[in-house]
């Protein structure tokens, strides 16, 4: 959990997945306890960028748990979900009692990728169990962890395929036997689908309506219409919170000048990124970067 990476290409400090020696590389199953024993309580507080997906889920006491700069609230019987490329801090780990499982994407075959939908990076952060599934869950993850531990015991091809299909029926029960914490979301229509999913590939090159109205065959007026009975906001807004949501990433987990980031996310001067990040904001970039950065140390 504490070893980094520098990639020269984009400058941002990347967590690789941190197999322990010995062990299946791809999934790790540890208790709250271990961690605290393990990270120094001021590493954690740290803004993170893992390439690997973090479960959470607490026995006993409460955490307080960020992720893309929005503060979540986990208690017993209750699910985090942090997906690779997130942003997220850890809070104080002091009185909480649980489970962290951590996993690479590959890890996983394509069907439980698809089943359980753990590409999405608009799923849902924190999930409650629906009525009566909260043991189903609880089993799920007491099963992965007794094999996780029981290294040894199988050979090691047959310990890692056993860790590979109990890992899959939690995270397809985490994805069928819960909801999120506001409540189950209406089904979002095939046109909004299709937008999320071209913001996300081209947000770096264009933030006009009407290059993905044009790309995707609709009018901007559609495109409008479907994210607001999806999301509750306009597609220029929906495009901007995506931009502006890189752009904390960026900040907050490298030191990339104003000017890289803005280079990086198509803006034509740092000059230009800062206006128009500070306009929807509040802050200018480095302001940003200072202030989360600074709550990070105290």
């Amino acid at each position: 959990m504490v070893k980094k990476r520098h990639d020269a290409g984009h400058g941002i400090l990347e967590i690789p997945f941190p197999a322990p020696a010995g062990t299946p590389t791809g999934v790790e199953v540890l208790s709250l306890a271990d961690l605290r024993h393990r990270v120094p309580a001021e590493r954690l507080a740290v803004p993170q960028r893992p390439d690997f997906h973090h479960l959470i889920t607490l026995t006993g006491g409460a955490l307080g748990h960020t992720v893309d700069f929005t503060a979540y609230a986990l208690d017993p019987g209750s699910w985090l979900w942090v997906r690779p490329g997130q942003v997220h801090q850890w809070g104080d780990l002091t009185d909480a009692e649980g489970t962290l499982i951590l996993f690479r994407q590959d890890f996983l075959d394509p069907a439980t990728t698809l089943g359980a939908r753990t590409e999405d990076p608009y799923g849902p952060i924190l999930r409650r169990p629906l009525p009566g599934d909260e043991a189903a869950l609880r089993l799920a993850a007491d099963h992965l962890a007794t094999e996780f531990r029981a290294l040894g015991h199988l050979p090691l091809e047959i310990h890692t395929a056993a860790l590979r299909h109990l890992l899959a029926v939690l995270v397809l029960r985490l994805a069928h036997l819960t909801a999120p914490a506001g409540g189950p979301a209406p089904e979002p229509d095939a046109t909004y689908l299709r937008f999320r999913d071209a913001v996300e590939e081209d947000f770096a090159r264009t933030r006009r309506v009407e290059d993905y109205a044009a790309s995707l065959g609709y009018s901007a007026r559609t495109l409008s219409r479907a994210t607001l009975s999806a999301a509750g906001l306009g597609a220029k807004e929906f495009i901007d919170r995506r931009v502006v949501l890189e752009a904390k990433r960026l900040l907050a987990h490298s030191d990339q000048s104003a000017a890289r980031i803005a280079d990086r996310l198509g803006f034509s001067s740092a000059t230009h990124f800062s206006k128009y990040f500070h306009h929807r904001t509040g802050q200018t970039p480095i302001a940003f970067r200072d202030t989360v950065r600074g709550l990070a140390a105290k």
